[in-house]
């Protein structure tokens, strides 16, 4: 038989264990919740085009998610690009530049619209530009794409 110092030994060890066993299981056990509204700060601090922009970095493949604040006149000088611009969660405004020489235009883009991207991100001072959203013919830069009502342009 345990004297009883030696129980009350055993007896707070077995408690701080039960305690480090709660803490572990109630800290992993828990589902992602890394799309819910208060995981926005957390969105926030991992976006590529918020870290490029206070970085002023250039020519670096970023992907994202914006809505379409400004659907501007198409640049039909040199390649032909569809142009709109896009607030990102991160509060970024940035300009679309999508070549519609070698990728499909969208088609009925409104004003609200959800678009995800993955393309070149240029800097400048009013948010920055992503450009080369479409495929590369020549296979020399990396493919791209523009994401809008689960469609694919590329």
């Amino acid at each position: 038989m345990l004297s009883k110092n030696n129980r009350i030994k055993l007896l707070g060890l077995l408690l701080l264990l039960g305690f480090a066993l709660l803490n572990y299981l109630t800290s992993t056990s828990q589902p992602s919740t890394t799309h819910q509204p208060s995981q926005t700060n957390e969105r926030l601090a991992q976006s590529p085009v918020a870290e490029a922009y206070k970085r002023k970095q250039s020519n670096i493949q970023v992907e994202d998610s914006g809505e379409v604040i400004r659907i501007l006149k198409d640049d039909t000088q040199g390649h032909k690009h569809q142009k709109f611009l896009l607030r990102l969660v991160s509060g970024e405004t940035i300009l679309i530049a999508h070549n519609i020489d070698l990728a499909p235009r969208i088609e009925n883009l409104s004003i609200g619209d959800s678009i995800a991207f993955y393309g070149e991100y240029e800097y400048n001072p009013k948010g920055g530009v992503v450009h080369w959203t479409h495929h590369d013919p020549k296979k020399r830069h990396i493919d791209g794409w523009l994401k809008h009502q689960n469609r694919l342009y590329q």
